[in-house]
């Protein structure tokens, strides 16, 4: 880990990050913002990747049903603190000029704010945790400049049938695309096994991060790919 990691990481506390319960992606999009614009990532975004965890069984929050377990998280009542979530985002950090370890910054997360990748897989995925086939994880990686520029929500997710708010949204308006676009939230979390990497060999790394939703990999894929990443 470089010195200037290291001296950042003592004085970083999540609570002074814009934070919504329940509105992840939106609050991984403004981390993503101020990171840069504190100077502690790139100032475009190069060095961060937005991480979409879910599966293929992801359900609506509406019907009570969720399939992604994730350790060490602020909303557990229990001592493990394992939630079960529909879907989870966080912010991967991998300084391209320095041989450190990538950066998990993870706003729900009881671990150190930033936390290293290996030691957060290791604590939050749990990878040895049994799941039935069908509740299997992945990741979808997205080059934060791309999320930047193509992410959009209007929060229709988080209504019910009538309407009504499921969780309070944000105070500020909702993220709308550079194109016009208002919501493609789906998009990023919608996953298959189908649609996972074969390889990771350099070249095709480099052509699927600079698509719009990024790569899509499983969680023994997911350390390794941080170290092909152009």
């Amino acid at each position: 880990m470089s010195s200037v990691i290291i001296s950042e990481l003592p004085a970083m506390d999540a609570t002074r990050f814009q934070q919504t319960p329940y509105y992840c992606e939106e609050n991984v999009y403004l981390l993503c913002k101020t990171l840069c614009e504190s100077g502690v990532a790139d100032e475009t975004g190069s060095d961060l990747f937005v991480v979409f965890i879910s599966n293929e069984r992801k359900q609506a929050r509406m019907f009570g049903l969720c399939f992604v377990p994730l350790w060490h998280q602020k909303a557990s009542t229990r001592a493990d603190g394992i939630v079960l979530w529909d879907y989870h985002v966080i912010c991967v950090q991998r300084k391209k000029e320095s041989d450190s370890e990538p950066l998990v910054w993870d706003l729900d997360s009881t671990l150190p704010f930033p936390s290293p990748l290996a030691s957060y897989v290791t604590e939050t995925i749990q990878p040895s945790f049994q799941l039935f086939a069908e509740y299997k994880r992945f990741f979808r990686v997205v080059h934060a400049p791309l999320f930047f520029k193509h992410f959009a929500s209007d929060r229709r997710h988080m209504k019910g049938p009538d309407g009504s708010w499921i969780a309070q949204p944000p105070p500020y308006q909702p993220i709308v695309a550079q194109d016009g676009v208002l919501h493609n939230l789906s998009e990023y979390t919608a996953m298959s096994a189908t649609d996972t990497l074969s390889s990771l060999d350099p070249e095709t790394v480099r052509e699927a991060i600079s698509q719009k939703l990024g790569v899509l990999v499983s969680h023994s894929q997911l350390q390794d790919l941080f170290t092909k990443l152009p």
